[in-house]
């Protein structure tokens, strides 16, 4: 015969399960209030049990057996017990029909009488009893029953505190998860910073909420344009337009991050870097021209691999100017690192005024770097509304300092000369 069930089943089942204690470890507590119960009631036998949907498994027991844990749901009297809200007395199981074919009467010794308080929680769920038994029949005082009913309080008031640590396990563990999901996000967003911005700018821009303006006495500042591309971007469809700017731009970020240089921007397939702000030192302008020559060789091979697949060919146009600068970041939401002076302009003027596939620099950057790379004088060019600027071809490193007949890698010679002026990225990269 199937077991009798309270009318809210699912629900009590759903409560009993979010407390975990079914075949939890033993607990003093309950120990203790299952043989007080025993001792006021004057019963040999007395336990606290939990209704699950097949079983009755006791939490706590005085005078049975340690191995006595749990019995068939349909086998057990607290089955009946927790569909009603009232103790429920039994002064002879042998005599009551309910139960007179009960395992429990047939066992040896017989179970003969029986009390048991439902614990009810607070939303009205019988979760499982409080129990005294005996091996004969009797009957228990009011005095013996109210202790009963008080004891049950006990228990109940027990298992609030372990659903309230429960609750407060599940509450950490969720402060602990958005905790790390915050940390992750952080995260994310200090490398997209970093991504962004300069190391040393995103850093201060973390810690300090902003960025100070800068002025740097002395920069070199590159500009870079993609001869040919405004033919391109006419004849090529515009997937295969952004993979070659990707391609392009990404060579050279790749170069100029190996030479120290900081991209400032891009407009269109115009490209800015600059040496000399986030790291001050003596030698950006021989950095930036080292650089400059290894962009130019890739934009070559690039351009030889276009000409081989019958692609339309891309030449690089580079201008070098060495000057004062102020930087910064602008913005709120879309912040940016930039740079701005007459250094800046003049920078331009070198690779407006330039030509396809050369590297043409100012006065001031060749007088910095003339010792060791060859140049190319041009003489005073003048533009439009400008005054005129001497300008100068950057061909490549001088003989003696040059590993390749390009004169684009230097060879140890150089790199002593560089250490003697104060450099060290070329020693690290070798």
């Amino acid at each position: 015969m199937p077991s009798p069930a309270p009318t809210n089943e699912a629900e009590r089942l759903a409560a009993l399960r979010a407390l975990d204690i079914v075949d939890s470890a033993p607990e003093v507590a309950y120990d203790e209030i299952a043989e007080l119960a025993a001792q006021l009631c004057g019963c040999p036998v007395s336990y606290i049990s939990f209704i699950d949907d097949e079983r009755r498994w006791l939490k706590a027991r005085y005078g049975l057996p340690a191995e006595v844990t749990d019995a068939p749901r349909e086998n057990a009297v607290c089955t009946t017990t927790i569909c009603g809200t009232e103790l429920l007395v039994v002064p002879d199981l042998k005599r009551d029909p309910r139960f007179e074919n009960s395992p429990m009467v047939s066992l040896k010794p017989s179970c003969r009488f029986y009390c048991g308080m439902p614990l009810i929680t607070n939303e009205g769920y019988a979760l499982g009893t409080l129990c005294v038994m005996d091996f004969e029949p009797r009957q228990l005082s009011f005095e013996q029953t109210e202790a009963l009913r008080m004891l049950s309080h006990q228990v109940l008031a027990q298992l609030e505190l372990r659903r309230k640590l429960i609750e407060d396990r599940q509450t950490i563990k969720q402060l602990e998860q958005a905790r790390l999901e915050a940390a992750a996000e952080r995260a994310r967003a200090e490398e997209l910073l970093h991504n962004v911005l300069p190391a040393p700018i995103a850093d201060e821009l973390t810690r300090r909420g902003r960025v100070q303006p800068k002025y740097t006495r002395s920069a070199t500042i590159l500009f870079a344009d993609i001869q040919g591309f405004t033919l391109l971007a006419e004849r090529t469809e515009p997937a295969r337009l952004i993979h070659l700017l990707d391609e392009y731009f990404s060579a050279l970020d790749e170069i100029g991050a190996r030479h120290g240089l900081e991209k400032v921007k891009t407009m269109g397939d115009a490209y800015m870097a600059v040496a000399g702000v986030i790291s001050p030192d003596r030698r950006h302008s021989i950095d930036v021209c080292l650089a400059a020559l290894e962009m130019r060789a890739q934009l070559d091979h690039l351009r030889a691999e276009c000409e081989a697949i019958g692609e339309h060919a891309l030449q690089l146009r580079i201008g070098i100017h060495t000057g004062p600068v102020i930087s910064g970041v602008v913005g709120n939401r879309r912040m940016t690192f930039d740079i701005w002076g007459d250094a800046v302009n003049t920078a331009w003027f070198m690779e407006a005024f330039g030509v396809a596939g050369r590297i043409n620099v100012s006065e001031t950057v060749a007088g910095h770097v003339h010792g060791l790379f060859d140049l190319e004088s041009r003489g005073p060019v003048e533009a439009k509304h400008a005054r005129a600027h001497e300008m100068f071809f950057l061909n490549g490193l001088k003989r003696e300092y040059s590993r390749n007949e390009d004169g684009n890698l230097p060879n140890d010679h150089f790199l002593s000369e560089y250490h003697r002026i104060g450099g060290s990225r070329l020693a690290h990269q070798r």
